[in-house]
């Protein structure tokens, strides 16, 4: 009978920690019917040559474009139509979908039916790294998701912590279950979240084979692709920003061209980095490491490698890297002026984490630490010529 009476016991308190994790306590009507979500377009590979359509699409992959940096507005999110993104409080309806990863995270819906990538979470600076870095690559001419940090997103029909709640209903096997019989008009409200809204353009992928592993820029062809200096300067902010979590899925290869019926060559295929939470560091946005990690593992060749970085380097081999291509970052990060630089981490709330096992460094101290590093890149030359790079 004891042994019942714990069990009920044990029983209820599973059922309304998991009924206090799903469950939001808020209610508001709908600012309006919610549509349904815009599916993505991947592009029309054609049927039984997927591989070979999708290896040619990256060798003639540009990864840079020319811009002005010293325009650049760190203090802004990025332009928005749709101004959806620019409310004080963002409203958006929850997209029930799988947990993946281990970051927090959820799918919401604005009022036009355009899908987000939600990053939540006071326990994590992945949110801080990724909208420093990806307004970062923007302004220099790189690819990368547009990163909106937002201060209040109002998510109707989400569980009070949809990551963590949604993981565990998974396991139990009622995620779907319960998560679609949350009331619309109940909501959730989250404080300082990046906003993802994807990169323009429409993913290149073979199967399941999604993005791009770094060894695989070898195989660009300079004469239809992009050109060497794109592809080193490209390697470089990798290495600038400790980007070590550079498994294929986290860059991705997409097509800027509309889909014509009938097509399947992709006319302006693009490759770039999909996921820069894990920069700054390594770990994530830990100065001290950052500061300790060099540019150049041989300054005289102008030689950089990620094997001091977990994973041993992951997908990024060691590369020799041109002078053009050297020449190309740093004119690119010189034209940044100090009082950008301080906009790109205040904006990024640097200097103010919040959570129990994160520590903040004065956004000065960023600032010094990225000017050293560019100051680093300009000590390496002039880069010895070579026709190719290590992992050729």
């Amino acid at each position: 009978m004891v042994t019942l009476i714990r069990v009920a016991l044990a029983a209820s308190v599973v059922v309304t920690a998991v009924t206090l994790a799903v469950v939001p306590t808020a209610r508001e009507a709908p600012p309006s019917t919610f549509p349904a979500p815009h599916e993505d377009k991947t592009w029309p590979l054609a049927s039984g040559h997927e591989q070979e359509q999708r290896d040619a699409a990256l060798r003639r992959a540009k990864v840079w474009t020319s811009t002005d940096p010293a325009a650049a507005d760190f203090k802004s999110n990025p332009p928005d139509p749709s101004g959806l993104l620019s409310e004080p409080v963002v409203r958006c309806r929850y997209r029930p979908d799988a947990p993946h990863g281990t970051t927090p995270k959820f799918e919401c819906v604005l009022r036009n039916g355009e899908v987000v990538k939600v990053k939540y979470g006071w326990a994590t600076a992945e949110v801080h790294a990724e909208v420093a870095a990806s307004h970062l690559l923007t302004a220099l001419g790189f690819g990368a998701d547009q990163m909106f940090f937002l201060p209040r997103l109002r998510c109707f029909g989400c569980p009070r912590f949809p990551f963590e709640a949604t993981e565990v209903l998974e396991r139990l096997g009622a995620r779907e279950a319960v998560v679609r019989r949350l009331p619309e008009d109940r909501y959730v409200d989250f404080e300082w979240v990046a906003a993802e809204r994807r990169f323009p353009g429409h993913e290149i992928a073979a199967g399941d084979q999604k993005g791009w592993a770094w060894w695989e820029l070898d195989r660009v062809d300079p004469s239809a692709g992009a050109s060497r200096a794109e592809l080193d300067a490209l390697r470089l902010m990798a290495r600038f920003l400790a980007h070590w979590d550079n498994k294929a899925p986290n860059q991705r290869l997409v097509c800027l061209s509309p889909i014509v019926e009938g097509e399947t060559t992709c006319p302006r295929p693009f490759a770039f980095i999909h996921d820069l939470g894990a920069t700054f560091g390594p770990d994530k946005v830990l100065l001290p490491q950052w500061e300790a990690t060099r540019i150049w593992a041989d300054a005289k060749q102008c030689r950089v490698s990620m094997k001091d970085m977990p994973y041993k380097g992951g997908t990024f081999p060691d590369a020799d890297i041109s002078e053009d291509g050297r020449a190309l970052a740093l004119r690119q990060l010189g034209a940044l002026s100090e009082t950008q630089i301080t906009d790109l981490f205040e904006a990024a709330h640097f200097g103010t984490f919040r959570g129990w096992h994160l520590r903040a460094w004065p956004v000065s101290e960023w600032v010094r630490v990225f000017r050293a590093k560019v100051d680093e890149i300009r000590g390496g030359g002039p880069c010895p010529d070579r026709p190719s790079h290590l992992s050729h």
